[in-house]
């Protein structure tokens, strides 16, 4: 196992998702209840998604058109929450754009655009000349688009390890930092629907007719949903009262292309190195903010997981009943949610369940509480067996 790792300020965060814009949307639509999920009626799948409407009359920046994508839209949407953008160029300034590292995770990319690039091809077979001068049509779009809008010049890497991605971006932004490689990170992710999305994981059955409901003994898959979420991570030295990033832990099992270890050897891996960074135990985590996709095996994995390495008194939810799983998004929407835990002292729920499966332990929980939380782990496991576990503290933990 690894040894403990400084600790890192999460001095701004924010998240845009169907439960809402921004960081205190979030925290109402859990407090209330109100999931954002709602029928497809977009196409012809029968399912249920969660959309973020704001984007249709959201625009890009005046002479930001080779940028145009719905991805790009929605980064920028997000961007401008919570101050977020302030705080990021306020980074910029103080520490130079070149020692501001950029790290952003992406399931899809931009691939919502090429799909309507090929619906729109010309009399020859071709792009249109709009879409021929696209920087959408790139894997590396969303990192670019992002660097071109904050200017920042250090290190910019594009994380895609499906639905792990903006979980590991803050490892590999810890890392960058430890080695001496940028003394800030602005990490996130971005990923928007799209018929590559919907139409793929329909044809793996993992989608459900209704909106999903995770860990419940009849659970009948995912809803999909789109989201964008930033952090800026710095030296504690910073901000003393922000919450911490304290640990991190990956892993990449290859069991299957689509499904879990069945042992969850991977995840349990993830796990323990998290803890091992952050210095805890298990006894120590207040809250889990667990992948929980509402798919058969996926559930059934993380549950026994859960159950057979934490005390009954720890809490653990599935917030997907209120975003949908926003694949690549996931990873950092959900840190945000397990940010707001921490600062605020509310603990989701799984919203949607009404009769958990035998699998799951008593840690598992359906409704929202109010508790303390000083240490709290988010877990988020991509296809692959590409694995993360994140460990945040509260300031004073």
């Amino acid at each position: 196992m690894p040894s403990r790792i400084p600790p890192l300020a999460v001095t701004a965060y924010t998240a845009t998702s169907a439960a809402g814009c921004g960081a205190d949307a979030h925290a109402q639509a859990i407090a209330a209840r109100r999931g954002g999920l709602a029928p497809n009626d977009a196409d012809s799948l029968p399912c249920w998604i969660g959309r973020v409407d704001a984007l249709e009359q959201y625009a890009l920046p005046v002479g930001s058109e080779r940028w145009e994508a719905r991805n790009n839209r929605l980064a920028w949407l997000g961007l401008n929450q919570d101050g977020f953008r302030e705080r990021a160029l306020g980074a910029i300034e103080r520490y130079g754009a070149g020692r501001v590292a950029l790290v952003l995770g992406t399931s899809t990319s931009s691939v919502g655009e090429t799909e309507r690039a090929y619906r729109e091809l010309d009399g020859d077979g071709r792009f249109n000349a709009q879409q021929r001068a696209s920087r959408a049509h790139e894997t590396h779009a969303l990192g670019a688009f992002v660097q071109a809008m904050l200017g920042v010049r250090g290190p910019c890497l594009t994380i895609a390890t499906a639905c792990s991605s903006s979980a590991k971006v803050f490892a590999s932004a810890a890392r960058l930092l430890q080695a001496g490689l940028a003394d800030a990170a602005i990490v996130g992710g971005v990923d928007s629907l799209c018929g590559s999305v919907l139409y793929g994981f329909n044809s793996l059955q993992l989608v459900s007719t209704e909106p999903c409901r995770p860990f419940d003994a009849e659970r009948s898959g995912l809803s999909l949903g789109e989201a964008a979420g930033f952090a800026l991570l710095e030296s504690i030295t910073v901000d003393n009262a922000a919450p911490r990033l304290v640990g991190y832990g990956e892993s990449a099992d290859a069991h299957h292309m689509s499904a879990p270890h069945p042992e969850g050897l991977g995840a349990q891996r993830a796990l323990f190195e998290a803890l091992a960074r952050a210095g805890v135990s298990a006894a120590d985590v207040d809250y889990i903010n667990l992948h929980g996709t509402a798919s058969r095996q996926n559930d059934e994995v993380e549950a026994a997981l859960v159950a057979r390495t934490f005390p009954a008194t720890t809490l653990a939810s599935s917030t997907k009943g209120w975003t949908g799983h926003t694949l690549g998004a996931a990873g950092i929407v959900e840190a945000v949610i397990t940010l707001l835990a921490i600062e605020r002292g509310l603990v989701p729920g799984t919203l949607n369940s009404r009769n958990l499966d035998p699998a799951c332990g008593p840690q598992i929980r359906l409704d929202n509480s109010e508790r303390e939380v000083r240490l709290a782990l988010s877990n988020s496991f991509g296809f692959g067996g590409n694995n993360c576990c994140l460990a945040f503290a509260a300031a004073a933990a």
